[in-house]
């Protein structure tokens, strides 16, 4: 059977995308939800996985073509005719007990019984589909993860749905026997159909026999004995139909025996299922599966275990290196040495933004020194009781938002737009703050939207979560777009301070350099002025002098150093 694989919405200003690579050539073998390419679009770069498992029989579009969404962009033969074949030895052993509507009658009665199992008649917990955003109404079953006659434990991962948003996992409402399976891989539904039926843990040997059917292969057994010979000879030709569905009784004893085997395998990391984005992510992070122990259902690896993982390498190769902090760094040449390539086309997208910035606004930049000591030392006391709390990882950057957010409210001279056109200035009245983060394709900047209604636990997980979605190529459109002032973490890869640039639309970007400890003159109370070792940091305001002025400038940046230097944030972490 032919799946047409097409390309779906993206966001809702996204109207079309450009094939920038394929990952697999015609003729090879693709599983479901496997990345199949990778299409670019004026906000966001993203991976197509395969709608279904089978061979790439023809590619539609080629790289660096444009089309628009909806439009066929490949077709996937899953050579197999699985989805038709299912139903053809029901269709085939009900005309072979109609040839005797009169010796049979019984038999004949006796045959829509087993067929009305599998379409619905199993008791138990039904399985819906949950309701997934706001505007989404529908979704595709891409892959179930349990077989029918498998056991489930409640909140275990039981399929996989993706829909015009989303892709996600749906957890088992209950635990027991997976009775019946009423949607199937690659159809939709509606939100709140049934998708399967679950039952007692004992009910697994009363859901097997529905899909065995060997029922009226039996039932014509009987039949020689009183029919004559012609009768019998009728069932002979059921008799190679019934052996068919013989085989698939078979896998249904032994079902219980994996189910039950797999129970103790999911700790394990090579045995236990991994959706996509924990397998890539790994990769990504040269994370090996099987030394990570989950914290999911059963031992399930989630993405938070690879995080964690990853943050724990990096943290011990520093600790493994400071004996030989003098040695110069090992420094290998990079294969981009002499190659001219072609340039990708988020690199155009974010340098076409950075011109028409520049060109299009009068820009520059004031810094300031800022002695964050209070903040570095208050976050080390509550780090780890903040990370076990919020989930989390407690970084100094959530401080620096929050004092920025503060700041905008006092501000928001900095927190506004120029509208050109109409010869106006619009001052925003809620803080949606663009977060630039740095990716393997390039800078994307996700926006934190209502920024300044959430304390510092809210704006550390919202960080993280955006972060990870960048880095995991997961972003949408709507998540990168609507930001009114933007803050820049340069200093993450230890620059002092840049003079960073403003983005289209706005007057104002915050840069955050590295912290650094050097002497600095303090005023003691008892000491007087002293010089003390201070983690000090610079703060660089990027602005359009269009709008603001330097003393406008200088005014903000005070207020964002008066609000880190007072660190006032002991509540909102819990110490």
């Amino acid at each position: 059977m032919a799946v047409s694989v097409t390309l779906p919405a993206l966001g809702e200003s996204v109207t079309e995308g450009t094939v920038t690579r394929w990952l697999k050539a015609e003729g090879e073998r693709v599983e479901a939800d496997e990345p199949l390419l990778e299409v670019s679009t004026d906000k966001v770069d993203t991976e197509i996985p395969a709608p279904a498992a089978g061979v790439l029989t023809a590619i539609k579009v080629a790289e660096d073509e444009t089309v628009e969404v909806g439009a066929e962009l490949a077709v996937i033969d899953d050579g197999t005719g699985a989805p038709a074949a299912a139903p053809a030895p029901a269709a085939a052993e009900a005309p072979a007990a109609e040839p005797q509507p009169e010796p049979a009658a019984a038999p004949a009665a006796e045959a829509p019984a087993p067929a009305a199992a599998p379409a619905g008649g199993a008791e138990g917990t039904d399985v819906v589909l949950p309701a997934l955003g706001e505007s989404v109404t529908e979704g595709t079953v891409t892959r179930w993860l349990k077989e029918v006659g498998e056991e489930v434990q409640a909140d275990e991962p039981l399929l996989e749905v993706s829909t015009d948003k989303v892709d996600t996992e749906i957890p088992a409402p209950a635990s027991g026997t997976l009775l019946e399976i009423v949607v199937g891989e690659d159809e939709t539904a509606e939100v709140g159909a049934k998708l399967a039926v679950i039952g007692a843990a004992g009910a697994a040997p009363a859901a097997a026999p529905a899909p065995a059917a060997p029922a009226p292969a039996a039932a014509p057994a009987p039949e020689p004995t009183p029919a004559p010979a012609p009768a019998a000879a009728a069932p002979a030709p059921a008799a190679p139909a019934a052996p068919a569905p013989a085989p698939a009784p078979a896998p249904a004893p032994a079902a219980p025996a994996p189910a039950a085997a797999a129970a103790p395998a999911p700790a394990a990391g090579e045995g236990a299922y991994v959706t996509p984005l924990v397998r890539k992510l790994a990769a990504e992070n040269g994370v090996d599966l099987a030394t990570v122990k989950g914290t999911g259902v059963g031992g399930r690896i989630r993405k938070q275990d690879v995080i964690a993982a990853a943050e724990a390498a990096k943290a011990a190769a520093p600790a493994a290196a400071a004996p030989a902090v003098s040695k110069a760094p090992a420094i290998e040449a990079s294969p981009l040495r002499g190659q001219t390539v072609k340039m990708p086309r988020m690199r155009k997208v974010i340098g076409d933004n950075m011109m028409k910035a520049l060109h299009s606004q009068a820009q520059l930049t004031s810094v300031v020194e800022v002695d964050i000591t209070k903040i570095m030392r208050m976050r080390n006391q509550a780090k780890d009781g903040f990370a076990q709390r919020e989930g989390v990882k407690l970084s100094p950057m959530p401080f620096f938002v929050k004092a920025a957010v503060q700041a905008l409210k006092a501000h928001p001279v900095v927190n506004a737009r120029i509208n050109e056109d109409e010869g106006t200035i619009t001052y925003f009245d809620t803080e949606n703050v663009g977060i630039a983060v740095d990716a393997e394709k390039g800078l994307m900047t996700p926006v934190i939207k209502d920024a300044g209604d959430l304390n510092i636990a809210g704006i550390a997980r919202k960080t993280a979560d955006l972060a990870g979605k960048v880095r995991a190529n997961k972003i949408t459109p709507d998540e990168l777009s609507g930001a009114t002032f933007t803050i820049s973490n340069t200093g993450s890869r230890g620059a002092l301070f840049d003079t960073v640039i403003v983005p289209p639309n706005q007057v104002g970007i915050l840069g955050i350099g590295a912290t650094v400890k050097r002497p600095v003159v303090i005023n003691h109370p008892d000491l007087g002025e002293t010089i003390a070792v201070r983690d000090m940091t610079y703060l660089a305001l990027s602005y359009d002098h269009r709008l603001v002025d330097g003393a406008d400038a200088a005014r903000y940046l005070t207020t964002v150093k008066q609000i880190l230097e007072a660190a006032e944030f002991e509540t909102e972490i819990g110490l």
